[in-house]
């Protein structure tokens, strides 16, 4: 038996805390992450740790170019806490561990464990290995090992869960890196999405998110082009699942069977983001974007005409090279043309390995912020205007935890609309969970939310609710020391298994 072995059997307990950066396939990855440590014995730090914890997971992103300098800023201001902690480690997993592999320890040789984005599920024997070897352990696999779903996950809600649905990308953006590090598209199959669906409903979850680095498209690796139309049907068919939606979809594969999906599947819902990038051609082209405005906003014209309450998001990358402003206001005529609800917005940012970061005529960073600046303005007008359509209107509004920063302080709750805005109500008198649903109408709108301050119409409680207050009711009977068990190392057993765009790429 290991010394860490004996440690756990005397009933001492390894804390861990995991930080997470970038995209919604990060968010779920962590979720995994989770899992499989309080599956190996650990136990989560309480929330605001900042470190204080045995075992410290960064799961990271490599999309912006100051990623790496955020790293290395955050182990530094570990290094530390490592000297003062006996037994404490580090791990560094997702995309730029992927792409850094040896270069993390080299640069901060305190870090016990790399991981790549494909063997996440390695992570607690890697932990254990470094322990035990006294000396880091760096393990990148080239290829997706097993479709991470099938490992234990620790949902971070109790009522809405995203659902993978495939990983990787077969696109070749020359803005991003992430098709190197997430790997060629892989598509899970149909009866196993469903599966894990089904198992999530019957666990209380009334809302999932379809989730993939390209979601549409879905069934390019099992050789059918509508499979993500039929998936969003078969969503439809399944009792008890209030809420679909998925994220991120691209223009070229946005097809009319799935917005034909979208529009006839009533548990689909009136949303859609879809990242538009630059509104000029000769942009798109250098972007190797397979569509140009034109077609984009065709899309949207399609979408409005099935689903007219139906709220559109996007990214958009301001600055990419060779970037004149004539390239510029054409993407602000097509933000005008497609009157977004909001959009994330970005300055180009050149990361090292991408054909981008290499093109002639990388544009100076006052002219790039100016730019962005005008965007950001425009977009928040046309946000605003169209939230004010909302006045006046009645909506079901899923309550939500944790998305109203100022609830305590207003007597107010926070939820989600169906087209995803959020909505702040006010409190009613009867006990509302987060999961349940009320009917509101909406008397104000801002840019980046909607008020309804009169009286709540009605409260549904939910299956939903009542697994959030199961869950709530665990956490307040569970022993304070309660011995977990001793790490398990091999391949943990399979189980069955809101929102920003998935890395602003699609």
């Amino acid at each position: 038996m290991t010394s860490s072995n004996r440690s756990q059997a005397v009933g001492v307990q390894r804390s861990y805390e995991i930080r997470t950066y970038g995209c919604q396939m990060n968010v779920h990855d962590s979720e995994r992450l989770s899992g499989l440590l309080e599956d190996a014995g650990y136990v989560r730090a309480p929330a605001g740790a900042d470190g204080d914890a045995d075992v410290v997971v960064f799961n990271t992103c490599a999309v912006r170019e100051n990623a790496d300098n955020k790293l290395y800023g955050n182990l530094g201001r570990l290094a530390p806490m490592k000297t003062k902690r006996p037994g404490m480690q580090i791990a560094v997993g997702g995309c730029l561990a992927q792409k850094d592999r040896d270069t993390i320890v080299t640069k901060a040789p305190w870090v016990d464990v790399v991981f790549g984005t494909h063997n996440i599920g390695k992570l607690p024997v890697l932990l254990e290995r470094a322990r035990v070897q006294e000396e880091a352990q760096v393990e990148i696999a080239e290829s997706l090992e097993a479709f991470p779903s099938t490992l234990p996950t620790r949902r971070e809600s109790a009522y809405a869960a995203w659902v993978s649905i495939s990983v990787g990308c077969n696109n070749t953006c020359t803005f991003c890196i992430v098709p190197a590090l997430r790997g060629k598209e892989k598509d899970r199959r149909p009866g196993d999405i469903l599966a894990e669906i089904e198992a999530l409903v019957s666990e209380g979850v009334s809302e999932i998110t379809l989730l993939g680095q390209n979601v549409n498209a879905y069934g390019s690796d099992i050789g059918d082009r509508e499979a993500f139309s039929k998936l969003l049907r078969a969503c439809g068919r399944i009792e008890g699942l209030e809420r679909v939606r998925f994220t991120s979809p691209h223009p070229r594969d946005f097809t009319d069977d799935v917005i034909a999906a979208m529009a006839e599947t009533p548990n689909v819902m009136p949303q859609l983001h879809m990242p538009l990038q630059s509104g000029s051609d000769p942009i798109l082209k250098a972007m190797r974007r397979s569509y140009r405005q034109e077609r984009f906003l065709g899309i949207i014209e399609k979408v409005r005409e099935a689903i007219p309450h139906a709220a559109i998001s996007t990214d958009i990358i301001v600055g990419f090279p060779g970037e004149t402003e004539e390239d510029f206001e054409q993407t602000m005529h097509a933000v005008r043309e497609a009157r977004f609800a909001n959009a994330f917005t970005f300055q180009y940012s050149k990361r090292p390995g991408t054909p981008a970061a290499t093109m002639d005529g990388q544009i100076p960073k006052q002219v790039v912020q100016a730019r962005y600046e005008r965007l950001v303005a425009l977009q928040e007008e046309i946000s605003w205007n169209e939230n004010k359509k909302q006045v006046g209107r009645t909506l079901d509004v899923m309550v939500a935890e944790g998305e109203g920063r100022k609830d305590g302080a207003t007597h107010r709750l926070s939820g989600r609309a169906p087209d995803n805005r959020l909505v702040h109500f006010t409190k009613p008198g009867a006990e509302v969970r987060p999961g349940d649903v009320v009917t509101v109408d909406i008397t104000y709108a801002a840019p980046h939310h909607l008020l309804a301050e009169g009286p709540v119409a009605s409260v549904r409680r939910t299956r939903a609710g009542d697994a959030w207050q199961k869950r709530q009711d665990a956490r307040a009977a569970k022993p304070v020391g309660v011995m977990l068990g001793l790490p398990q190392i091999g391949a943990p057993a399979p189980l069955p298994v809101v929102a920003a765009p998935g890395c602003g790429l699609g």
